[in-house]
């Protein structure tokens, strides 16, 4: 007897799938949903499970308790967007107190192994629900028994100037928050890698500019797994109103294997996708450079015009006045104790520079005003407020935060480029202060105060502008960016053609943070600072080794009778710089490409990078530990024979054919530089 099927049955069959475990695959990463809101994300590559099941892969808490969903509704879409082609997750549930929720789960073909978060509610009862915060990319990260349990990227900003990359072990807790963690300290990456030997997840957030989140990393003593959220906590609950939305930061979670560079690059691509673009750096931002700070605040025309010829000798193209010349932080017009004729005297130091072939360029405070300068007398309303009416201090210079979105401040400090550069005639500018890579939210009446987060936001657009306009003056000018030990913040990047490792604690620090600005910036030139800010005032092989553009303060021929610290150019400190700045002129390691996956610089030892250049490859190990006594040559083509040589001490180390583990016999105690050249 046949069955007839009608066409409601045949729907009604269809709808009920729709509610079925969904699958989705994206590189090394499936990810499985069922109608309960379980997730599973796992990484094909992992050795053992990555990630615990997820229940609670975002939260929302409404009057001081989490709010639980019943999840009504599972499908799957096609989308097609900024990222691209590719497939779509809804899952919808619904809470007794009438907030729905929609999470989105998207992987795209041009970002394998990637999962983009969206998350919105919507507050579908009849009364305001007071929402106290909300998170998303809960993840469980499970250990696998190395040790350390993990290595890590993150991505804060403090006063400590703490490592970037970091061991996370029994007991480790950071909070990543990306606002103002100290007075003059903030912002940064609002991204987080944990990676094991095996392999490693890395979740951030994508809205085009910064906002003020924080990605928590906690490994509590006796777990074996560490956790990472995107949390967003209100200082106030935020009203959700009868029928009113609110979207979570559009948010990923990736996965990778080795440490992570490439999860960096692809979190770079990522961003690109938003409209945050990486530059490409002017050759002239790879060229060496000397910076007069050696001779401090208290310099002299004299001392520097004098040193001028030795920096020429050398080979330098770049020479930097640093701070000092200025009246006051704010008030940027000249000192007549170092600068009698004023604005003659500036042009005629330029012009010196200019004609030993040098470039020139300025150090600059932006966005620092001191108590009682003649700006703030002028634009008293100009600067950042708190809560309590108080203007914002920049302790380390002891000024006041302007507002980087006061028209006043924008107006005035793009007049300051356009003399800077245009009028004094420099070539580039150094700007610096750590205060520059965030700012708090700003409660002056004479603002935004409906808006406090306004300026945190808007941010980079005041950066941008003075891009902008010192290449429109001369499309050459190379800006060198200086957030002295902060983590970069990401939104500024776009806007500087120089970064640098920016008053770096150690060498480890000058390696990581190349590592990961080469990461994020790979066309970016990558100023490794002072030589005299690394270990021992004199690690060149660290500089040289991650492909750093080299620099130095050093003072000739004698000190400033003021300065807190001598930087004299002794007869031995001139031999180790003749010999890197021939290495670094012949071999421009700065601009070849930094291979990634072939090293972990958390878990391998000894700590090694490697720079493609020419056709060759050259290998940088360093050691802070025991003295090593081979070294094993990765990515190397098996069956070819190659030629080693020392290039930092110049020793020929003979010939090697690559094997499937080639191993070079070598002793060495802090750092070992090769090339390796195929025959």
């Amino acid at each position: 007897m046949k069955t007839r099927i009608s066409f409601a049955w045949l729907l009604a069959c269809l709808l009920a799938l729709t509610g079925c475990t969904q699958k989705m695959t994206s590189g090394d990463l499936t990810l499985s949903a069922d109608r309960t809101g379980t997730l599973q994300i796992v990484s094909s590559r992992a050795a053992a499970p990555l990630l615990a099941d997820v229940a609670d892969l975002v939260a929302i808490t409404v009057d001081g308790t989490q709010v639980p969903f019943r999840s009504s509704r599972l499908a799957k879409a096609v989308v097609n967007d900024v990222f691209g082609n590719g497939n779509s997750l809804v899952l919808e549930g619904k809470a007794a107190n009438g907030l729905v929720r929609q999470l989105t789960l998207s992987t795209y073909d041009r970002f394998p192994s990637t999962l983009v978060v969206r998350v919105n509610y919507t507050n579908t009862s009849d009364k305001p629900l007071p929402v106290n915060g909300w998170s998303v990319c809960r993840l469980q990260v499970n250990s696998a028994g190395d040790d350390p349990a993990f290595w890590s990227f993150q991505g804060q900003s403090t006063e400590e100037r703490d490592d970037w990359l970091l061991p996370v072990g029994d007991g480790f807790f950071q909070q990543n928050y990306m606002g103002m963690n100290n007075t003059d300290y903030g912002g940064g990456v609002p991204a987080v890698c944990l990676w094991r030997r095996d392999a490693g997840v890395m979740i951030g957030h994508l809205e085009p500019n910064p906002i003020l989140v924080s990605l928590p990393v906690e490994k509590k003593a006796g777990n074996d797994y560490a956790t990472v959220a995107i949390e967003k906590a209100y200082d106030s609950p935020f009203a959700l109103q009868p029928g009113q939305s609110l979207a979570t930061c559009e948010s990923f979670i990736s996965f990778f294997t080795g440490d992570c560079f490439s999860a960096l690059r692809n979190y770079a691509g990522l961003l690109e996708a938003q409209g945050v673009v990486m530059p490409e750096s002017e050759p002239a931002a790879f060229e060496p450079a000397w910076c007069a700070w050696g001779y401090e605040r208290q310099f002299t025309l004299a001392e520097i015009i004098g040193t001028l010829p030795k920096v020429s000798e050398l080979g330098f193209k770049w020479a930097t006045l640093d701070d000092g010349y200025q009246i006051a932080e704010g008030d940027w017009d000249l000192t007549s104790k170092r600068f009698p004729r004023g604005d003659a005297d500036m042009r005629a130091l330029v012009d010196k520079i200019h004609s030993y072939g040098m470039k020139a360029e300025l150090w600059w405070a932006p966005l620092a005003a001191d108590p009682g300068t003649s700006f703030l007398k002028k634009y008293p309303d100009s600067i950042i407020r708190d809560k309590d009416g108080k203007p914002q201090d920049i302790t380390w210079w002891d000024s006041w935060y302007l507002s980087p979105v006061d028209a006043d401040v924008i107006r005035e400090q793009k007049a300051l480029v356009e003399k800077f550069i245009g009028d004094w005639g420099f070539d580039g500018l150094k700007l610096d202060g750590q205060h520059m890579n965030a700012v708090a939210p700003d409660y002056s009446p004479a603002h935004h105060p409906d808006d406090p987060e306004k300026d945190v936001r808007e941010m980079p657009t005041f950066f941008k502008m003075i891009f902008e306009t010192a290449r429109g003056i001369k499309p050459h000018a190379v800006l060198q960016f200086c957030p002295c030990g902060d983590c970069f913040s990401v939104y500024h990047l776009p806007y500087v053609n120089k970064t640098v490792s920016s008053d770096p604690e150690s060498s480890w620090q000058i390696r990581t943070k190349g590592y990961v600005l080469r990461a994020l910036a790979p066309r970016t030139a990558y100023y490794g600072d002072h030589i005299e800010l690394s270990d021992g005032g004199n690690d060149f092989p660290t500089q040289l080794g991650i492909g750093a553009v080299l620099g130095t303060k050093f003072t000739w021929p004698k000190d400033n009778p003021h300065v807190r610290r001598s930087y004299l150019l002794t007869p031995e400190k001139e031999a180790l710089l003749r010999n890197a700045l021939d290495i670094y002129n012949t071999k421009r390691l700065s601009e070849g490409e930094l291979v990634p996956g072939l090293y972990d610089v958390g878990y391998d030892f000894p700590e090694t990078y490697v720079i493609r250049k020419d056709g060759m490859l050259h290998y940088a190990f360093y050691t802070r530990g025991p003295q090593v006594k081979q070294v094993e040559l990765r990515g190397l083509e098996k069956g070819r024979t190659y030629q080693i040589t020392d290039y930092y001490n110049h020793v020929d180390y003979g010939t090697v054919t690559a094997s499937d583990k080639t191993v070079l016999d070598v002793a060495f105690d802090h750092a070992l530089l090769l090339e390796a050249k195929q025959l």
